[in-house]
């Protein structure tokens, strides 16, 4: 981990992180190509794919969906000039903001809850966080799954090497083929991976929920490059639109809106319902008092970055106020 955050740094040692104005478009100026990249994460993005709202809005452009198994890729993407939309946990969008990656960030799509959890073999042995000692466990690193796990383990008092807990980073795909094979005795997940966990035979042991009321929040946000929020301002301001409605549309057509999810998520239409109702999704309305010039996402930020410092996963979190102005607050209204 601590290499790939190294690998970005010199990535962009020539790169300038500015904070001007997003305006700079014209209203009209529509681009050949948006590309996008997403995780299969059971929330109001994932449903606009569902639905091609994008591709309706913007029926003479090119609309490329590419997928990522985490925000830690989706940073390298970005990095890389590869996307100019994506979609990241709020660990890795500190650690991105901290390492001056060329985004920021205009939507705030979840609140993570019981979509994310600890999941233990039911032959482990496992019944509480104590009983890890000596365990492997797996989970995806500078995820938002792992900074809940971390935090988990540090609300206990729980230290890793005294406790000989071994932590494997691994992505989705591997976690479930190290789960099969029996080389590990759980992982800290997301949908839908956590439902095909429990299904071979697995019981969750603490969720993000339980973790966010010990004072640890963690949640989901759309990142945009800088270069294409300057170009394209009406872009970026008619996706939050149609993130909005994908949003109101899956509260007010719940059971339509797994259906849609389901084909995504790889899941029955009942799963997919149950893992969608595990995330808090916001429309632009709720995001308000988390994108406010001193709102709740920014503290959010400041306080993971800080987190992250504390366990050398950056090298240091900046001040609150850069985190301010990673956000663009004026597309939230």
């Amino acid at each position: 981990m601590k290499k790939g955050i190294l690998g970005l740094l010199l990535c962009f040692i020539l790169v300038v992180s500015g904070c001007s104005s997003t305006t700079s478009g014209s209203e009209n100026d529509v681009p050949k190509e948006i590309r996008l990249g997403y995780q299969a994460s059971p929330n109001g993005e994932l449903l606009a794919k569902a639905r091609g709202s994008l591709e309706k809005k913007y029926p003479e452009t090119q609309i490329k969906w590419i997928k990522f198994e985490s925000g830690r890729d989706i940073n390298n993407a970005i990095a890389g000039g590869s996307i100019d939309f994506g979609l990241v946990g709020t660990p890795p969008g500190a650690i991105g903001v901290a390492n001056k990656l060329p985004y920021k960030v205009y939507y705030l799509h979840d609140i993570i809850g019981e979509s994310e959890a600890l999941v233990v073999k039911k032959g482990a042995d496992i019944k509480s966080l104590e009983d890890l000692k000596g365990k492997k466990i797996a989970t995806t690193f500078s995820s938002t799954a792992h900074y809940s796990l971390l935090s988990a383990l540090k609300n206990k008092n729980i230290d890793l090497k005294k406790e000989n807990i071994t932590l494997l980073d691994m992505q989705s795909p591997d976690i479930l083929a190290a789960w099969n094979r029996g080389d590990i005795d759980g992982a800290y997940v997301w949908q839908p991976l956590q439902t095909n966990l429990i299904h071979a035979d697995g019981n969750v042991l603490i969720s993000s929920k339980e973790v966010a009321k010990q004072g640890s929040i963690t949640g989901e946000f759309g990142i945009v490059h800088e270069d294409f929020a300057k170009k394209y301002p009406n872009i970026v301001k008619g996706y939050i639109s149609i993130l909005n409605e994908s949003v109101n549309y899956y509260h007010k057509n719940p059971e339509k809106s797994a259906e849609l999810l389901a084909k995504e998520l790889n899941l029955t239409p009942k799963q997919s319902l149950k893992t969608m109702q595990q995330l808090t999704w916001l429309n632009k309305s709720d995001q308000k008092a988390y994108f406010q010039s001193n709102g709740k996402l920014a503290h959010v930020l400041k306080d993971t970055g800080d987190f992250l410092e504390a366990q050398k996963d950056i090298p240091s979190s900046p001040d609150l106020k850069t985190y301010q102005q990673a956000l663009l607050n004026n597309f939230s209204k």
